[in-house]
Order: C-alpha cells, then sequence, then structure tokens
C-alpha cells in the first residue's frame, strides 16, 4: 500500500471536505464531525428530524471516498440476520453456507437505527468494536476500513427504540443536523440540490488513501498537558451531580484521537487545546446520562449537551 506524504495527504482530506460540501449546505461542522470519524477509525451517528440530509451525507461519503457502500434501513421487523447475514443449506454442498449481510462492507449507512429493537441494534455491537461479526459460533472478519455512520430520529418521536449505553458508547461522534438556515436553504432550493447531485460526485479518495490517512492521524503530536486537560473534563463528569453516568475510559480514548484527527484536518502535526475543547461536547454528550434531578428547560435529549458546556468550560485550558 503506498502511503501519500504528509502535503498530499493534507490536500486530499481538504479536497473531501470541499467536495462534501457542495452537496451539505450550510452543515460545514457536521462535515467535519464526518471527517474527524471517518480518520480517527471511529463511527459516526446524525441525529436529527426527517429531511434535513442525513442519509445524503452518508451516501455523499461513500462516493467521495470510493469504497463498497451499503444501506440497511432499519425497522422494527428487522432481525440481526437482515445485517449480519445466514446461515443456508446447500444440497449441493451437502453443507450450510454462510450468506453475507449488508455489514460486509466499507461503509455501512444504518438509516433510522433507532427505529429498529434492541436486539437488531446489538448485531452491530460486535462489529464496531472488533471490526467482525460472529455467526453460529464462526468470525468473520470485515474489510478494511470499516465505518458505520448511522441515522437517528430524535427520542421523542414516535416509534423509536433509544439506543442502549453501550450501542452509543461504541460511535465515536453523535452530530446534531438540524434545519439549515434561509441562506443555505436558498442555495439548496437554487441549486437543486439533493440526491440528484449524488451521482455528480467524483471520488477523492481510495480505501488505501483512508487506510493511509488514518495511520498519519496516530502519529500527530499531543502534549502531555493536553492529556491531563481531557483528563480532568473527563473526572468532572463522573464527579458532576448532574450526571448519573460519566464519561467512560473508551470516551476519553475517542476523544484522544478525534483531537488527533481534527489537527490533522488542519494541516497540523500536532494538537491544541481547542482541539480538545472543540470535541468534547459531541464526543461525550452521547455517552453520559443526565440525572433526572437536572432541570432545563431543553429536550432531554439535548440537556446532556447543556452539562456538558458547562464542564468543559469550568475546566481552565493549558497555556
Amino acid at each position: 500500500m503506498s502511503t501519500p506524504t504528509t502535503s498530499t495527504a493534507a490536500a486530499k482530506a481538504t479536497k473531501l471536505e470541499q467536495t462534501l460540501r457542495t452537496i451539505i449546505r450550510g452543515k460545514d461542522e457536521v462535515v467535519r464531525m464526518a471527517l474527524v470519524a471517518i480518520f480517527a477509525r471511529g463511527h459516526l451517528l446524525i441525529e436529527g428530524v426527517p429531511g434535513v440530509g442525513k442519509t445524503t451525507l452518508g451516501h455523499a461519503v461513500a462516493r467521495a471516498m470510493d469504497v463498497n457502500f451499503q444501506r440497511v434501513q432499519f425497522t422494527s421487523d428487522m432481525l440481526p440476520s437482515d445485517v449480519l447475514g445466514i446461515s443456508v443449506y446447500s444440497t449441493v454442498e451437502q453443507k450450510f453456507e454462510f450468506k453475507r449481510g449488508p455489514i460486509f462492507t466499507n461503509v455501512l449507512l444504518a438509516d433510522e437505527i433507532n427505529r429498529t429493537t434492541p436486539k437488531t441494534q446489538s448485531a452491530l455491537l460486535e462489529a464496531m468494536n472488533e471490526n467482525q461479526v460472529t455467526v453460529d459460533g464462526r468470525s468473520y472478519g470485515l474489510p478494511d476500513p470499516f465505518l458505520v455512520i448511522a441515522t437517528q430520529n430524535p427520542v421523542e418521536h414516535h416509534g423509536t427504540y433509544p439506543l442502549p449505553e453501550s450501542q452509543m458508547d461504541r460511535f465515536l461522534i453523535r452530530a446534531r443536523m438540524s434545519y439549515p438556515d434561509a441562506t443555505a436553504e436558498r442555495e439548496v432550493l437554487r441549486a437543486k440540490a439533493g440526491a440528484a447531485r449524488l451521482e455528480d460526485i467524483r471520488s477523492v479518495l481510495n480505501g488505501n488513501d483512508v487506510l493511509a490517512m488514518q495511520e498519519e492521524v496516530k502519529a500527530v503530536r499531543v502534549d502531555e498537558s493536553l492529556v491531563d486537560y481531557a483528563l480532568r473534563i473527563v473526572q468532572r463528569t463522573r464527579e458532576s451531580q448532574h450526571l448519573s453516568l460519566g464519561v467512560s475510559p473508551r470516551g476519553s480514548l475517542m476523544l484522544y484521537r478525534s483531537a488527533q484527527a481534527m489537527a490533522f484536518l488542519d494541516g497540523r502535526t500536532f494538537c491544541t487545546p481547542e482541539d480538545f475543547k472543540l470535541l468534547a461536547v459531541p464526543v461525550f454528550a452521547h455517552r453520559v446520562v443526565v440525572s433526572a434531578r437536572y432541570s432545563s428547560t431543553l429536550r432531554k435529549s439535548e440537556q446532556s449537551d447543556e452539562v456538558l458546556r458547562d464542564i468543559v468550560e469550568s475546566v481552565p485550558v493549558p497555556v
């Protein structure tokens, strides 16, 4: 596998971001979070009401990276085998053959993941953590790179099954996708942006490029003072009276990797305090549980963001 130089890799990453922004108008922050997840070797959860471009972003990422792509529309009657695959008896071979499911791909778009039952949601746990699935006692490796982009409607909507904490913890980042502002929506209408534009996307990266860039992200320097800064934020979440569940050790690692990816996307070989500060909420908000005693006018799904913002602001930034 050929490894691109740092300057070449940075240029390709910039081109990828620009390409996605032409499709997802007015949501530059969400696009950046998607790229952080990709290059930090994580998975992305996008939350928002129907029709704001969540599925379009998933399609655009796969097309721009020129990798294998599968979309699964999650519904209440789905079974784990619909995602993983199933063993079928072959009368010719006189034995069971495993028919691989849609999870055997590079980018899996799990559309409206919280509309299926917890049993089917849990089919993704091993894949997202270990890049493999186990069916009938046998393990099967998944392609590399492997990325899950899941979309979900706000938990207050009818017909949704809230993802359990263990499932949420598998996602590197949860990004919120709201309605576009008036200017961005006008551009969408004038440019006729949307599904039809996806066909015009030309690939910017291939699978080998992505793997090489992920290795470069690992080499981004993180000063010891920034590690202390991140751990102080994590500790505050575990001590906060407003949270009944703080950030797990996996969450600490995800923030570390995300900060490295953010620096890489900015063309730097080192992290800054701002990388950690900007990413703390999108990396941590879905990993914590707000205490029942916490009083807020926000929707329940947004209260964790508010608590975390207060915590981040209370921790001194290293100089």
